[in-house]
């Protein structure tokens, strides 16, 4: 028999056994190993602020080659002299996740390195700040720095996430020449199959940005926040994954990271130690294999999620849930435990509901029987909701409260007050049970709108109505008399610019729009039949795509002049269409 000689490979797609490679062969096959990440070169479109003698600062929002020349033509010149620092502030236009590259020119002698100091921002402000101030940090990802820029070459910096960054010249009496400064932007290049369009353009504008703030995160796993926190946590996965599924299909970066948080946390263990993100691990596993049929993949989980379900219902006695662990829902509910008891029960119940259809499609019917028996259990028991939006929310999903009354007694007042980026879109569900789809409509156009209207390209982590009062742009310097939303605000661990303005867990009206406005939800395991239920509110007409693994589904809803909705649709062979 010939034999054998096994290497482990870990790569891209985890654990690997190859059959007949030596140890040599394995070592030159691991470092061939490629990223699923691509890299392109961003250039700066605006010069927000410069200082001291900076000459031709315009050239460098000209597309370069990347590449020093002996001409040295074309090149921005930054001089100290005395006391004077040389300084510039340029705009990328968009937030990225990536690295900074500098491309110089020929100084005068002493022609050795320059030493200059970057700052890379979110905003405007974080960019200016100097560490430590209003919470800037270089937290999870270096974002203030010295840098030696070599005479005549290029440098490349860390990676972050930013949209604008800050150059200064730090050498006294000296002169530094750049000949080009670029993003080194990287991301998944992955079309987006999902698309959405209708008469409202801001409501366009929210669906694309969410979009956006997701794929921005779909990096080597997916993260929550590319600036910070650069980490799968598994409660943010939720939204997330929901929009992965709305926009791009199948994609590999899901399951690696739902694996991940599953090796990284034996049982008894609480993901990221909060028992909310083992219940959302459970959700998502459901999720996946609404919309993507693997089997295969599901089978690899049933070991863990036996133990995990074992686990859950340990914790509820006498249909109570008494969760150990971080008992966490969103961060602006954190300091009200009765909510957060209230939305644990929900919580719980949702999780052991979707963990009782996963075991049955696993063809463990015991552990079926189990988990049922503990949601009936749990079902008698209905804590107050606080009038809390988060907690009235889940108590709505779950069928625990009359969806008309948690509409009208807690999610209606006040408007927008009170919603949040996390579990705002499960706000924005609940009164899709209650039939407020306008309503959601208009409390998505001036929630997640405030931001686009303060400057954001991507969701951030929290925000508030009250923020807008008096707020000067991200975009921008701050004026005088206008308040810095970025150094202002923030609470527990996202105080001041350490605030992540690109959290994908903010996504959620790019799902909601799509399953609610353009109608389409899958409603069978194995993402192969969908639902077609339109609600346009006021909107003349709605359209786009989503993504099945069978193809993408095209459908389009105008009103008449009656006000009657027509809608048509077009559907991959074996998806099933039910209206």
């Amino acid at each position: 028999m010939k034999k054998l000689i096994w290497i482990f490979v870990f790569g891209v797609f985890g654990l690997c056994l190859l059959p007949g490679v030596s140890a040599a062969q394995g070592k030159q096959a691991n470092s061939r190993l490629k990223s699923a990440l691509t890299r392109e070169y961003v250039y700066p479109v605006r010069i927000v602020w410069q200082q001291g003698q900076v000459t031709g600062a315009g050239q460098l929002l000209k597309p370069g080659i990347g590449q020093a020349s002996l001409n040295n033509s074309s090149v921005v010149v930054l001089k100290n002299a005395g006391k004077d620092t040389a300084s510039i502030l340029l705009d990328f236009g968009r937030e990225m996740n990536g690295a900074l590259e500098i491309i110089t020119g020929m100084w005068p002698a002493p022609n050795g390195p320059r030493k200059v100091r970057i700052r890379f921002g979110e905003s405007v402000s974080e960019a200016m700040a100097a560490l430590g101030a209003h919470g800037s940090t270089n937290d999870h990802a270096i974002r203030d720095f010295n840098l030696m820029m070599p005479w005549l070459g290029k440098v490349q910096s860390g990676e972050s996430g930013f949209r604008f960054v800050r150059i200064d010249l730090l050498d006294v009496n000296a002169e530094a020449q750049l000949k080009e400064v670029r993003v080194i932007s990287t991301y998944r290049d992955i079309p987006y199959l999902g698309s959405f369009k209708s008469s409202n353009e801001r409501l366009n504008k929210i669906w694309e940005v969410g979009a956006y703030t997701v794929h921005l995160n779909m990096q080597d796993y997916l993260w929550d926040g590319i600036k910070r926190d650069r980490l799968v946590w598994v409660g943010d996965l939720h939204p997330e994954v929901s929009t992965v599924n709305t926009v791009f299909g199948y994609n590999e970066v899901v399951p690696r990271s739902l694996d991940l948080a599953r090796n990284t946390t034996p049982l008894p263990g609480w993901m990221s130690g909060i028992s909310t993100y083992s219940m959302w691990w459970i959700i998502i596993q459901y999720d996946w294999y609404l919309h993507h049929g693997d089997l295969r993949y599901l089978k690899e989980q049933q070991s863990y999620l036996q133990g995990l379900l074992k686990q859950i219902m340990s914790k509820v006695v006498d249909g109570n849930e008494q969760m150990d662990g971080n008992r966490f829902l969103d961060w602006p509910s954190s300091k009200d435990s009765a909510a957060i008891h209230a939305g644990l029960q929900a919580m719980t119940i949702w999780s052991l509901e979707r963990g009782a259809d996963l075991s049955a499609i696993l063809g463990d019917m015991e552990m079926a029987k189990r988990c049922r028996e503990t949601v009936a259990k749990m079902r008698k028991i209905i804590p107050p909701h606080q009038n809390s939006k988060q907690a009235a929310a889940l108590l709505s999903l779950v069928g625990m409260m009359d969806a008309d009354k948690a509409y009208t007694d807690v999610l209606s007042v006040g408007g927008a007050k009170g919603f949040s980026t996390f579990y705002g879109y499960y706000m924005l569900e609940a009164m899709a049970r209650a039939g407020k789809y306008k309503e959601a409509m208009d409390i998505i156009s001036e929630y997640w709108g405030g931001m686009l209207d303060l400057g954001a390209t991507t969701f951030w982590e929290d925000f508030n109505m009250d923020w807008m009062k008096n707020a000067a742009r991200i975009d921008a310097l701050v004026p005088a008399g206008k308040t810095d939303v970025h150094a202002a605000y923030g609470d527990y661990c996202y105080v001041g610019h350490r605030h992540s303005f690109c959290h994908g867990w903010a996504s959620g009206p790019t799902v909601w729009l799509s399953e609610h406005v353009l109608g389409l939800k899958a409603v069978e395991p194995g993402g192969k039949v969908f639902r077609l239920k339109p609600n346009l509110g006021d909107l003349s007409f709605a359209e786009g795509t989503f993504p099945t693994t069978l193809g993408v589904i095209r459908v389009k809803h105008t009103k008449d002049k009656t006000g009657k909705v027509v809608s048509t649709v077009q559907a991959p062979k074996g998806i099933r269409i039910l209206r």
